[in-house]
């Protein structure tokens, strides 16, 4: 075992451990944030810079530092290494510098986006952003397009991290895109529109830390902090999918249907297109209990801790009766 400190706090972890993955172990605020890097895809990671750190002791062997920050989810940890993060001055006039870099072709769309509530460049703009931009020339911009018939893509919101283009590549029978061109032209998309379908296709969605893939049964339907997020389970007939989701209810209608994710945003176990785009129905579920929110997210704000909740004011027949009065006026006025 590898022990490792990171912000003062040791722990001890397996050798080849990412360092990203050392501070998970920790937890807290000194987890760096993470755009591309993700656990249950293999080779991801390195491509956003968000979660740089700095190294300021190599090992017990060699205690050097390293000379420039570091992306915590490419470098592995060695014994007695010492790492920096939120303690560290550079490291956030760093981060500052590496978000104002993603929003530099980023539209402001979050107040007609899907994904926000749950956008991962949202929390990380308003924890490092700047109020104003340095960019003075004209962003590049793409016009939407469907990439299949559920999924629809908006690359002008896209920041490259290559997320989807893996998923396709380790959970689907074939990848029909990628990323096209290079430089400052590059782009996710297909040669052909339409062409992404096959049973996992849906996965991409979830993967997403932007508005880039959206869910097109769900475009602009409602608000994520206007839902309630349920666990539910069925017995699903692809032998890949768990069958294990989060249904998200807008009373008594299930507006989409979701592959659970950690509190980092991943997702625990893939499911398959019938669970997500065709089993819409209370009825096809078993209920296990609402999905449990984290307090710092916006979706909290109409969560609930239990599947009927209780009642704001007690039962009073004499407030009811005026409260029905009161109505009434106010529909005939």
């Amino acid at each position: 075992m590898f022990k490792v400190s990171i912000d003062g706090i040791s722990v001890e972890v397996e050798p080849g451990t990412s360092i990203l993955n050392a501070a998970r172990q920790i937890g807290g605020d000194i987890v760096p944030p993470a755009m591309c890097y993700y656990s249950k895809l293999e080779g991801s990671g390195g491509k956003c810079r968000t979660c740089l750190v700095k190294v300021s002791k190599g090992s017990e062997k060699d205690p050097r530092p390293m000379p420039k920050l570091v992306a915590s989810c490419r470098t592995t940890v060695m014994d007695g290494m010492e790492v920096q993060n939120i303690t560290s001055p550079e490291v956030i006039e760093a981060r500052k510098g590496v978000v104002e870099m993603l929003l530099l072709n980023h539209p402001l769309d979050c107040p007609v986006c899907d994904q926000a509530g749950e956008c991962h460049l949202q929390d990380l703009g308003f924890e490092h952003g700047a109020a104003k931009t340095r960019y003075e020339f004209d962003r590049r911009t793409f016009e939407r397009i469907d990439i299949g018939d559920k999924i629809q893509l908006h690359m002008t919101r896209c920041i490259l991290c290559y997320r989807c283009v893996y998923t396709a590549d380790q959970i689907t029978n074939q990848r029909v895109h990628g990323v096209l061109n290079r430089g400052d032209h590059s782009e996710i998309s297909t040669y052909i529109q339409k062409a992404v379908d096959n049973d996992f296709s849906g996965n991409v969605i979830d993967v997403c830390p932007v508005g880039a893939l959206t869910d097109r049964t769900f475009r602009f339907k409602n608000r994520v902090w206007f839902t309630k997020p349920v666990e539910a389970h069925r017995d699903c007939e692809h032998e890949k999918c768990s069958g294990k989701v989060t249904l998200w209810y807008k009373g008594e209608d299930v507006l989409r249907v979701t592959a659970r994710k950690d509190q980092y945003g991943e997702v625990e176990e893939f499911i398959c297109n019938t669970c997500r785009f065709d089993k819409k129905k209370t009825s096809d579920w078993v209920i296990e209990g609402p999905r449990k929110v984290s307090n710092q997210s916006v979706i909290n704000s109409n969560h609930y801790d239990t599947l009927m909740p209780l009642p704001v004011v007690k039962k009073n027949l004499v407030l009811q009766e005026a409260n029905k009065e009161q109505f009434e006026r106010e529909t005939r006025l």
